[in-house]
């Protein structure tokens, strides 16, 4: 079962694109090649499910993180010896033998480079294999070759180093039936052996890459834990975005499943609630993550209700929009999923009465599905008040403002309870709109 990330949630939490530099992707798209991109983007898209799996991939980064190494291949030599495979030989021996004999006589006849390219490409596949031999002698020194995220490249170069068919063509001059051979040996015995390596070193830059971002950031690694434990306890949150943060402790279980946010304008809220889906999804995925510590039972997926826009096309309102999206997150609960699900200021479309009774309406219901963890955000803090009758179920926290004379200070840090914090028209007023008016 894949991990459920619509693209409502991906746009709300700005997790994915290349192209966007404020990306959670382009936060850690520090790699070194362009195939350890592309490993890249597919881990952002399909984060994991099994805690086994989630906590192998964290022990893999966590080891790099203790052990900082440089990447030591070059990347334009990577992307070349890629290229080199991907337009190889086929077929038999025989085949490629004239192949290669065929573009050498084409050189000398009409000056034509493919024969050049071709033992350009082969030296390069050569210097790359000389890289790894180097780089096995220090693996193997220190003692890190065996159990450790290194084994599997390991045994991958050391199974085409240590081959006997490749020593009778280390040798400074070929003649064109010896390039005919190395060539078909590389391309054709080896492909998949080599592409394999190529896959596995990708992998390692991904490694190298992640876990010293971690290490700058003071990152951390969670602990996945089986879906049946149903828990979620995170400490020292904070948005791996926005430097200097201040950190927030958040925990969900099966008998306290809601969390009712409160708070004025610019307090926080939408900020600790991204913050709280960025780090379980790259949990999921088994990156570090900006928080001091995290144990999470795994989850089939996140919903988010961020930024919700309107759909002109389809004639659908705002309000209307928000809607359907509350429908389905419902639906998905309704199914037996273990969601995560973030709210921001439900129904905040249509009139303060309406929003009042929808907010506390669909906010009570949710209180039934323990399999589930919420956080809602709301300016109603009245409906927290008719809230608490539904039992423990709720916690109801908030993100205070303190007055210094007419201007607002935010301290970020969560508190128990609930806020009538309004600042709206003292913002207002400080701006000098009215008086410009």
């Amino acid at each position: 079962m894949s991990f459920i990330a619509d693209k409502q949630t991906l746009d709300d939490l700005s997790l994915l694109g290349k192209y966007n530099a404020g990306s959670i992707f382009s936060l850690f798209n520090q790699v070194h090649t362009r195939g350890a991109e592309k490993l890249l983007d597919i881990m952002f898209r399909h984060p994991l499910t099994e805690a086994e799996k989630i906590n192998s991939r964290s022990e893999a980064f966590r080891y790099f993180g203790e052990h900082a190494a440089i990447f030591p291949f070059d990347e334009q030599q990577l992307n070349s010896m890629e290229a080199y495979l991907e337009e190889g030989g086929s077929g038999n021996a025989p085949l490629v033998y004239w192949q290669v004999g065929r573009k050498k006589l084409m050189e000398l006849l009409v000056k034509e480079d493919t024969y050049s390219l071709l033992v350009e490409g082969m030296n390069t596949c050569i210097n790359v294999l000389k890289c790894c031999a180097g780089l096995l002698k220090q693996l193997e020194k220190e003692g890190r070759d065996t159990n450790s995220p290194w084994e599997k490249w390991a045994a991958a170069a050391r199974s085409i180093i240590e081959d006997k068919r490749l020593t009778a063509y280390d040798t400074a001059e070929r003649s064109v039936f010896q390039t005919a051979g190395l060539h078909y040996l590389l391309t054709h015995v080896f492909q998949s052996r080599l592409k394999h390596l190529l896959e596995l070193t990708y992998e390692i830059d991904v490694y190298i890459t992640v876990s010293g971002i971690a290490r700058e950031r003071d990152f951390t690694y969670a602990l996945a834990l089986p879906k049946g434990k149903n828990i979620l306890v995170a400490e020292g949150v904070r948005h791996p975005r926005v430097e200097k943060a201040v950190p927030n402790s958040i925990a969900f279980n099966g008998d306290s499943n809601i969390l009712f946010l409160t708070g004025a304008n610019m307090a926080g809220k939408s900020t600790l609630m991204k913050a709280t889906g960025i780090m379980l999804y790259l949990a999921h995925m088994g990156f570090p993550v900006a928080a001091d510590d995290l144990q999470f039972s795994v989850l089939d997926g996140i919903y988010s209700s961020v930024n919700v826009p309107d759909d002109l096309n389809r004639g659908y309102s705002h309000f209307y929009a928000e809607v359907l999206r509350v429908k389905k997150v419902a639906e998905e609960v309704d199914s037996e999923k273990h969601l995560f699900v973030i709210f921001d200021e439900l129904f905040k479309g249509t009139n303060v009465k309406d929003a009042y009774d929808a907010t506390l309406a669909v906010t009570a219901a949710f209180t039934a599905f323990r399999e589930c963890f919420f956080i809602i955000s709301t300016h109603i803090f009245e409906v927290g008040e008719e809230l608490k009758a539904e039992g423990d179920s709720i916690q109801f926290v908030f993100l205070p403002t303190v007055m210094e004379g007419t201007v607002p200070r935010y301290t970020y840090t969560l508190q128990k309870g609930i806020t009538e914090d309004r600042q709206g028209m003292i913002i207002i007023e400080n701006e000098g709109i009215l008086d410009m008016l």
